[in-house]
Formats: structure tokens, C-alpha cells, sequence
């Protein structure tokens, strides 16, 4: 199985992929990650935090986008080469996240730029950035 090559990519391009993280999301993360911050794992010391309540890691919503690229757009083969990341919102126990990719740019060397957004089930978007991606080769 292959993913879209740099020549079957357009600019416009989308794919998206959804998760609702649950609490056992977050503490397999903390334990693969090794992030045990009180924020995301202790519900006593969260409540003093500005969320007043534990979050997930930011990060753990990061990691959809590259579902998306790995599995979709491109695809299987893909290669991520560069991501830049703004957290704008907290997810929480229950959050059902959406990862959002768009070609935005076919760049020299077959690489693609692409805008990243993550959007939790209100449509508030939690996280934005773009990624820098090289398609499977023929």
C-alpha cells in the first residue's frame, strides 16, 4: 500500500482523522512519553491550575496529524520532515479531536507543505501549524 506521490497531489487536497481521548489515552501517553505533569494526571493539583482541571497533552492531540499524513494524505510511505505547532485551547477527558491536513504548497525536491489544524467537537480549533512532508516515490 502506497500513499499519493508528489505528482497526484494538489494543492486543496484534505484529509482528516477523529479521536475522542478518554482517560486511559492519557495515561498511556504519560507512561509512553514519560510527561507524568500533575496537569494531565492529577486531578487534585489540576483543579489549582488555570483549567481547574486536568488536560491532555498537547502532544497527544499532535500526534492525530500524523495519522493523517501517515495513513492519508499522503499516505503510506510518507516521510514527515518538519512540523511548527500553536496550542490555543485545552483538550479534555472526552474530547473527541479532529486532526485536519490541506496541501497548501508543491515545493522543489518533491515536498509538500501543508496546514494543520486540530479542532475539538465544537469546532474549537485547539491546535494550528503546518507540516513539511516528502510524498512516497513512485
Amino acid at each position: 500500500m502506497t500513499g499519493k506521490t508528489y505528482d497526484q497531489i494538489h494543492i486543496g487536497d484534505r484529509a482528516e482523522f477523529s479521536k475522542t481521548f478518554s482517560e486511559a489515552d492519557i495515561y498511556l501517553y504519560a507512561g509512553i512519553s514519560g510527561d507524568f505533569n500533575p496537569a494531565h494526571i492529577n486531578e487534585a493539583y489540576a483543579r489549582n491550575t488555570y483549567f481547574k482541571t486536568r488536560i491532555a497533552h498537547g502532544m497527544l492531540s499532535a500526534g492525530l496529524i500524523s495519522a493523517v499524513i501517515g495513513t492519508q494524505l499522503p499516505g503510506p510511505g510518507s516521510i514527515y520532515m518538519q512540523q511548527t505547532l500553536s496550542f490555543l485551547a485545552p483538550v479534555h477527558m472526552g474530547d473527541t479531536v479532529t486532526a485536519r491536513v490541506e496541501v497548501v504548497e508543491k515545493m522543489d525536491k518533491k515536498k509538500v507543505r501543508l496546514k494543520t489544524i486540530c479542532l475539538n467537537q465544537d469546532g474549537v480549533i485547539v491546535l494550528e501549524g503546518e507540516a513539511l512532508v516528502s510524498p512516497p516515490r513512485p
